[in-house]
């Protein structure tokens, strides 16, 4: 039965959640990747401009330097978009995120049984009952 007034909210499940986030992410990643490279190319254009057309410090190549330098960063990004995200992808994520819960829940049940020892719940109510 269709009703016109109300939106049905699509139920997607926490796994179909987590793989949209993710695919989310990695576009990001990549778009910031390809917007990095399109800059480099763009500026390494301008700074070999101004060094060997406009002759701006013609002593010393040091337009060479800095694409050189930018070069090195735009491989480190792409590095980090391709291949680190294969070791430290959704996976990895995950079971950290897995083991720091754990930890968190471990050390909670640590605190609550500290509580208990220190403070039973026998010892409180007998005090309120007087």
């Amino acid at each position: 039965m269709l009703s016109f007034g109300k939106k049905r909210k699509p139920e997607i499940d926490l796994e179909q959640h987590e793989l949209l986030e993710n695919a989310q992410k990695r576009i990001k990643q990549k778009k910031r990747l390809y917007s990095h490279l399109v800059i480099f190319l763009i500026g390494s254009i301008f700074l070999i401009i101004a060094n060997k057309v406009l002759k701006y410090g013609e002593a010393y190549d040091w337009s060479i330097w800095l694409v050189c330098a930018w070069a090195f960063l735009i491989a480190l990004h792409t590095f980090n978009v391709f291949v680190t995200h294969k070791f430290m992808g959704q996976n990895w994520e995950r079971l950290q995120r897995e083991r720091l819960v754990e930890l968190q829940k471990k050390r909670i049940n640590e605190i609550q049984k500290e509580i208990d020892t220190d403070f039973p719940l026998s010892k409180i109510n007998k005090k309120k009952d007087q």
